[in-house]
């Protein structure tokens, strides 16, 4: 496999320009201007609907963008020339759900894609794996399957597999939605520990407390566009926009 060439630091990490996205007549995102430094955290909190989820996946193109411009370490990746698997090499994702391959093991559901996609041999691949496994404090589940796994042991193993493939940046959407709220702690320790350790990260999250701490920057989105964005401790304690003060006045 060709060898990647090294992350630019010298442009956006991510840059969104004049991003629409319709489904069929229904506008998600209306123009959306937004970017992500190296090494930043950047978290987006809205409403249900308000196109959060949307805007992260176009940024690998799990979604089709209808018009603008998303620049990944300055690749552009709506040019039909681009080279696709190259760009989604870069990032790293983690959804809601854990997609999890659940007749494999631990160990298995990290090295597979390393193996299929990176071309690593197995046990170098192995050896990344139990490398990421530590880091997500589930060095003892490696032969575990996921179906005897709690939901946040689930969730810290699909980070460790995104870990894995030795992203740039990581899109985390919501990643602690669907846990019991005894086992958001864990994951959020994981990704804290990654911003600590200068990992650029997208997140989309209801967690206030997270966006506040570990956020360089905060956004928050309604209706298909950017409301307002600043520094999280600012935002959160004296929005300067009505419709941010309302979200705010019932999630904190």
């Amino acid at each position: 496999m060709t060898a990647r060439s090294a992350p630019r630091t010298d442009v956006p990490a991510i840059q969104v320009q004049g991003l629409h996205k319709y489904f069929g007549d229904n506008e998600v995102l209306k123009g959306i201007d937004f970017h992500v430094n190296s090494g930043e955290v950047v978290c987006v909190i809205g409403p249900s609907g308000s196109g959060k989820s949307t805007l992260l996946r176009c940024v690998n193109r799990l979604e089709e963008p209808t018009e603008g411009q998303i620049l990944v370490e300055g690749i552009d990746i709506c040019d039909p020339e681009v080279d696709l698997d190259d760009v989604r090499s870069r990032i790293g994702m983690v959804f809601q759900q854990f997609n999890l391959f659940p007749h494999l093991d631990v160990l298995k559901n990290l090295t597979l894609a390393q193996r299929t996609v990176r071309g690593r041999s197995k046990d170098e691949a192995v050896q990344i794996a139990r490398q990421n496994l530590e880091k997500v404090g589930l060095s003892e589940k490696e032969a575990a399957y996921p179906a005897h796994l709690s939901g946040g042991q689930q969730q810290r193993v699909a980070i460790a597999r995104a870990l894995s493939m030795d992203p740039d940046m990581m899109l985390f959407d919501e990643p602690t939605s669907a846990l019991d709220p005894e086992l958001v702690g864990d994951v959020l320790d994981v990704m804290k520990a990654l911003a600590s350790e200068g990992m650029t990260m997208m997140v989309v999250t209801h967690e206030m407390g997270f966006a506040r701490e570990v956020g360089n920057k905060l956004v928050f989105m309604d209706g298909g566009v950017v409301v307002e964005e600043g520094v999280p401790s600012e935002v959160l304690s004296s929005p300067q926009h009505e419709r941010t003060q309302a979200f705010l006045s019932k999630v904190l």
